[in-house]
């Protein structure tokens, strides 16, 4: 089975050409023109081992809020492509991610009901380039458009580049954790029949 798609986006604010592949070996080739982002993205995609290749040209002389989003929603959508009848995976995700002095907690539910819940505590309102209130905005955008239920937690930490890049981290592990396949689930992993 080819868990794989590629997403064209294109709007006013940004334009985004995208490939995922839900079985890589975590190779990347990533160009939002957010030097930050791009190296969350490079992590995410390693450690959940995910293959990703990704373009985004975007209005930068306004903010990056655009780009940020609109690759969630670029993302998101192949996601929910990639992953088709959801047959046989193990569908939930759970990891903790120590980076440091921080401490990350990302637990998800490829559900098809698309919903949120962000704790990351108080941040520095920069790291780089990058506006930190965007790393909700991203992880909310990604969530809906991929239909997973998705949890994220800084429980604790004092360097806002190490709580973000935990939260990258443990999101491509639950990630991982919750796509791969199930040797014991011949159908859909749900009692409903449909996820």
């Amino acid at each position: 089975m080819n868990r794989e798609a590629s997403i064209k986006r294109e709007t006013a604010e940004t334009k985004i050409a995208l490939t995922l592949h839900l079985d890589g070996t975590g190779k990347s080739m990533i160009d939002s023109g957010i030097g930050f982002f791009d190296h969350m993205l490079n992590l995410m995609t390693a450690h959940g081992l995910l293959d990703l290749e990704l373009r985004c040209d975007g209005d930068l002389e306004v903010d990056g809020h655009h780009s940020v989003e609109d690759i969630g929603i670029a993302l998101g959508d192949a996601f929910k492509e990639a992953i088709g009848d959801k047959k046989g995976i193990c569908r939930y995700g759970t990891f903790y991610l120590p980076m440091d002095e921080a401490l990350a907690f990302v637990t998800l539910d490829i559900s098809g009901r698309p919903f949120l819940v962000y704790d990351g505590g108080e941040m520095a309102p920069m790291v780089g380039g990058f506006d930190t209130e965007l790393v909700e905005e991203f992880l909310r955008a990604f969530a809906v458009h991929a239909g997973i239920t998705l949890h994220v937690k800084i429980l604790y930490g004092t360097n806002t580049h190490h709580k973000i890049e935990a939260i990258f981290k443990a999101l491509g592990h639950a990630l991982r954790i919750a796509v791969s396949n199930d040797p014991k689930v011949t159908g859909v992993p749900s009692t409903k029949g449909m996820l």
